[in-house]
This record gives C-alpha cells, structure tokens and sequence, in this order.
C-alpha cells in the first residue's frame, strides 16, 4: 500500500488566475541528475506517469500555508501547488525544501522548517542583493506604529510593492512583528476618534497588505478575531465621500442559516470565512487591474483551498447529506424549507467544482447515491421561480460533469416502472407503454426524469425564456452520442427516449400546426417552437434510424413545415433548417418521403410570399436547393414540377420576377431559361 502520508494533488495557476488539477499522486525528494539538483518528484498514482519535476530553487520563495499546502512560482506567472493528504507529508517535504532551497555561500545550513515561508530578511540570493544595490533602496525600517506615522507607514509600504524581494522581506517583517494587530488597535482609536483622515490612509495600508499576496498574513486578517477589524477598514475608501457599511451587512443584513444543523464547528468556522473572504474579494476591493488581480492570487488560492476543505468536510459526514435529502424529498416538508434546503445544495455544488475530476466524480456518485435525481424531479416541478431555477443548476453541474450518470437512472427509473406496470395490465413489459394509465390524466412517461425536463423546459413563463434555454443546452448534452460511453448504452438510452419522452418534446409542435397555419403566433409561443425545432435538428443530425422512424412514421415534417407560414421569419427559417438537416443527410428514405409528400410545396411558397425580397429567408431557400443541385443530385426530379406554380405571377413586381430568375439559374438551369423568357415577353 502506497504511503498517503506522500499522497498529494497537484495544482497549477491558470491565465484566468484558477487552479487546474493537475493530477493526484505521490511526492519525493531526491537528486535528479538531469536537473542537476535536489527536485520535488510527483508521480501518478494511476499508472506511475510523472506528474512534475521540479528542482527546488534557493531563490524560490515557496511557502507553507493551511499546514497542508505548499505553493511556490516557476518563472513568470506560473504557479504550482501541492495539496498533501496528511499534514506529517507536508512537514516532510518542507523540511527537504528548507534544507535546500535557503543554502548559499553565506548560509550552508539551510532554513529553519519551522518558518512558513523559505525566504527571510537576512538569507538574500544574489538576484535580490543586485536588485536592492541597483535600486539604492534602504533597508526596510517600519517606524512605530503610531497614530502620527501613519503617513510615513503607508508610503513605506506602497514603495515596496514594486519590488518582489522587498514584499517578501515587508511581509515577514509585518509577520514577525505582529503589526497587523498593532494596526487594527490603531483602526479602533481612529474610529472612536472620528480621524478621518487616519481611517482613510489605514484603507490604504491595508489595501497595500492585500497586495504582498501573503497567505501567512492572510491567515492573520482572516483570523475570527481580527477579520471585522480588517473589514471595517476596508470601509474607508478616500475615493467614496461616505463610509461603506461593510460590517453591517455581514453582521445584520446576511446571515448564515444551518438548514441542517451543523455539529462539527470547525466547519461552521471554516463556511463563516470563507464567505467573509469571498465578500472581501468581491465587494471591498474595486475591480482590479491585471497588474492588481496577479497581485491577489493568494488570495483567490486561498478561497479556493477553503472551498476544497469544506465541499470534503460535508462529505465525510455519514448523517448530514442523508438527512438533507430525507427532508428535501419528504412531503412534509414545507416549501420554504424546501427552498433553503435547494440553495444551499446549489451552493454545496458549486463549491464542488474547486475539486479534482477523481474527487468530484466520487462527490457526484455520493449524492446520486443518497438520491439526488430522486429529489430534483420533485424540485424541477415546483412553481418557486428560485427552486425551480437552483433544481435548473445541480442538474446542469450533474450533467456537465458525467451525463451518464443521469442516463442510467433514466433507464433504471424506466425499467423499474415498466416491470411495475406490466402485471398490472397484464401484458410484457414491452406492451405496458403502450396500456393508459388508470389515471385519465397521467401517462406513464409522466414519471420520468426526462420528461420533466422537457415538461419544464416547454412551460417555461419567463418571456426571456432563460430557463428553456437552459434545460434545452442539458438536454442537447443528454442526447448527444458522442460522450455515451458504450454502443449498448447508446441503443438503450435513444430507444427509450424516443418510446417514452418524444411524444412530449413535440406535443406544442403538433398542437399549433393541426391546421395549414400556425394556431398561435405570440413571441414566447415562438421562441419556444425555436427551441423545439433546434433539439429535434439535432436529433437529424446525431440519430440518424431512431429519429428518422419516429419523422416518417408520424409524418413530422409535414406539420413542421406550416411554422414556414409564421409571421415570424426566425421560426420559418428554424422550420426550414430542420428539412435542411434531414436533406444533408442524402438518406434515400427521406428524400422519398419527401417527394411522395410533395413537401417541397411549403418551401416554394414561402419563397413566394417573400416577394423576391433578399434576405435571410431567401437565401437560405436558394442555398438548400443548391445543395441538391450540386450535392444531392438524386432529389432534382421532384423540382421539374414547379416552374408553372412559380410562373403563376402576372401581378408580381419585376423584383419578383428577378428573384425566381436567380432561383432557377441556381437550381434548373434549363427552367431559368424558360423563365427569363416567360419575363421578356
């Protein structure tokens, strides 16, 4: 068994200042000939691959942080982080980098383990010494802090920043010295003394403390006992004319409500802070530069570690998810509880995404396990916009993660309640789908994940139809062949849902085309049929026997193709974009349900009402019977019939007449000919 104490997830900073996995493995010291030097080896522990290599430099600051974390740079902008499993494997590593990260010619003995960071304000390497000669800049001299030095303290600080040796040389000063706290006694006197001027260069301060990008010092702003101070000085921004009430709103305007109460108060801390800090991040600072937002890596490194503890401390408690989902899926359960017990999952979710793919695919099969998509068709279905949208969110985070975690339960659900209803019809299981239900106003399929889905997605109220267009994108990402994992699983899943969840994606198609014409032409009426007809164009293109069936059989593109008589011409162009998919197919059994149909007929006469107008619609007729000029040749036959339908049009304008001669030149050469006769005479 491999030594976890040496297990360790390795991250790397990326250009949007996020921490990628990298991979989890295990780590060693040793010298390694081609680097020339002692390096920090991390090998995968799925197949022994290297992970990294990486010589352990002396003029890297690397630092400790959280016990469990070491975090250094390599070259410009790139930052590693290894994340230990147990705290003996971080000390145990960071004693190998003290003893040799810190040796140079004037100190062969190496840096005290004890001390979070390898770099200290007498060990210089010979880049920091050149760069302070170069400079002529004094050593570093804090003057007391005092009420009267405040000013002289910020203009110290602010010019170190500039420098990266002299911010790490300030930062272990302000450390070592516990000037944070002998500031925050100073905020307390300026404030008690209405010193406005005080308070406003304290903001500065402080905002410059932020951006030696320190975890170490962060540790002490964020302590329970000092993280209002910091806060409230955060609150006197000389460019705002009044205060900001920063310490009110976290103290009395948000609160923190235990939907399940939380017995491990090391994690109630943890939650507490992180929050504070994410509100720190997020409200007191301004947006930053690029040159700011480098600055305060650290600082989203340390949210994002935070994240990471809290998302593993939830799960290793074997009583606090099963009790939320017990009341989740109770009932009993009112809906504002309910509401409080959705959210905090959506954020629980959220935070999850801070998690390595292993990690989060183990948190995903937990929560499926405890019944996550039980829940969410209770939740999906519920009127509250807000649970209805957060429901919206978990499947996303599900299903943007591992689809197929929701397309076996989709079989599994299926299977199970067709083993269920078929002794109660008395019939095969294969037949129970197609027996009604006792219920006169419930069908069968009315139980499926799937189908709610689709039932949400079609009655969506929002006249943005944001929430339609959500479920429309998992729904695309459910559907989609190329990341289901096996041939079986493909077949199983597109029979099923093509016998039990078609039917109601296309009901609102069928309902407003029983007529030649649309039945209803509102906007969102509309915007839904768009939706519809972008799923089923991608079913053409995606599954190829199983939808084509299911078109042929119940002769769909027929009823598809009175939405080309909308008044809307973004629905006409969508309808004719589906028959444009099912003819890129160049599939003989539709282009022979298509001529025995005439339905090319639709299409001519929508390209007459467009009155030679040149536009989107037109030339997107044009180009479809390009391509089966050039393309699909096979399907001309059927175009010899029009020229004397379109040729009907004494009363037409010559633009018209322009336009059916651009047609033809591009379809039948021959009939353009004809025409252009037919026009001069």
């Amino acid at each position: 068994m491999a030594d976890t104490r040496r297990r360790v997830k390795l991250y790397a900073l990326n250009a949007d200042r996020q921490w990628d996995d990298r991979g989890t493995g295990h780590v060693s010291s040793s010298y390694i000939d081609r680097l020339k030097g002692m390096s920090l080896l991390v090998r995968a522990e799925s197949d022994g691959s290297v992970l990294l290599e990486s010589k352990i430099l002396p003029d890297t600051a690397y630092q400790k942080q959280q016990e469990t974390l070491i975090v250094w740079s390599e070259g410009d902008n790139f930052d590693l982080a290894l994340s230990f499993q147990e705290k003996a494997g971080c000390d145990e590593i960071w004693e190998k980098i003290c003893q040799v990260s810190s040796r140079s010619i004037l100190n062969v003995q190496g840096k005290d383990p004890s001390v979070d960071i390898t770099q200290d304000l007498v060990e210089e390497s010979e880049d920091e010494r050149f760069e302070d000669v170069s400079d002529s800049a004094p050593p570093i001299e804090l003057p007391p802090c005092e009420l009267s030095r405040l000013e002289e303290l910020t203009e110290v600080i602010s010019s170190c920043l500039p420098s990266p040796a002299r911010r790490e040389k300030l930062a272990i000063i302000l450390e070592s010295e516990n000037y944070i706290k002998k500031l925050l006694k100073l905020f307390h006197v300026c404030e008690d003394l209405d010193n406005i001027e005080g308070l406003h260069q304290l903001y500065e301060i402080f905002r410059n403390i932020f951006m030696l990008n320190k975890n170490a010092l962060f540790e002490v702003m964020f302590a329970e006992d000092t993280i209002f101070d910091v806060v409230g000085a955060l609150e006197y921004d000389p460019s705002s004319p009044t205060p900001k009430r920063h310490r009110d709103f976290l103290r009395n305007v948000s609160h923190f409500k235990e939907v399940i109460p939380i017995s491990n108060q090391e994690l109630i801390a943890k939650i507490h802070q992180t929050y504070r800090v994410q509100y720190i991040q997020d409200v007191c600072f301004p947006t930053p530069s690029v040159f700011e937002e480098n600055m305060l890596s650290t600082l989203s490194s340390f949210i994002f570690f935070n994240k990471v503890e809290i998302v593993s401390m939830i799960q290793d408690d074997p009583k606090y998810l099963s009790e939320l989902f017990a009341q989740l899926t109770d009932e009993s359960t009112d809906d504002q509880k309910r509401k409080e017990l959705i959210l905090f999952l959506k954020e629980y979710c959220m935070f999850s995404q801070t998690l390595q793919p292993q990690s989060r695919e183990s948190f995903f099969k937990t929560l499926s396990s405890l019944g996550v998509l039980q829940a969410l068709e209770i939740t999906l279905s519920m009127s509250d916009p807000a649970i209805k949208s957060a429901s919206t969110d978990i499947l996303s985070y599900i299903v943007d993660f591992n689809p197929s975690m929701v397309r076996e339960y989709a079989l599994q659900q299926s299977n199970k309640l067709l083993e269920e209803m078929a002794p109660k019809k008395g019939n095969s299981r294969q037949g129970a789908w197609n027996q009604p239900s006792d219920d006169p106003n419930e069908n069968i399929s009315d139980h499926f994940l799937i189908t709610v889905i689709i039932e949400q997605m079609i009655s969506d109220t929002d006249p943005e139809m944001g929430g339609a267009v959500h479920l429309c994108g998992i729904l695309k990402i459910l559907l989609d062949p190329e990341n289901m994992l096996a041939n079986v699983n493909k077949s199983d899943f597109l029979n099923y849902f093509y016998k039990c969840c078609m039917h109601v994606l296309i009901a609102p198609v069928l309902a407003i085309t029983a007529d030649d014409k649309p039945s209803k032409e509102d906007n969102q009426t509309a915007q839904l049929m768009g939706l519809i007809l972008e799923l089923l164009s991608f079913c053409v293109e995606h599954h190829t026997y199983h939808v084509k069936n299911y078109v042929m059989n119940r002769n769909l593109l027929s009823k598809i193709l009175v939405l080309m008589k909308s008044k809307h011409t973004f629905l006409a162009l969508c309808a004719l974009r589906f028959m444009r998919k099912i003819i890129g197919m160049k599939d003989e059994f539709y282009n022979r349900y298509i001529i025995s149909g005439n339905l090319f007929q639709p299409v001519v006469e929508a390209f007459k009402r467009n009155n030679g107008r040149y536009n989107l619609l037109d030339s997107a007729i044009v180009e479809m019977f390009e391509f089966i000029k050039v393309k699909a040749p096979e399907n001309q036959g059927v175009l010899q019939n029009w020229p004397s339908s379109l040729m009907d049009t004494d009363s037409k304008p010559s633009v018209y007449k322009s336009a059916m001669q651009r047609f033809f030149r591009k379809t039948l050469p021959n009939a353009g000919l004809q025409l252009l006769m037919w026009t001069l005479r």
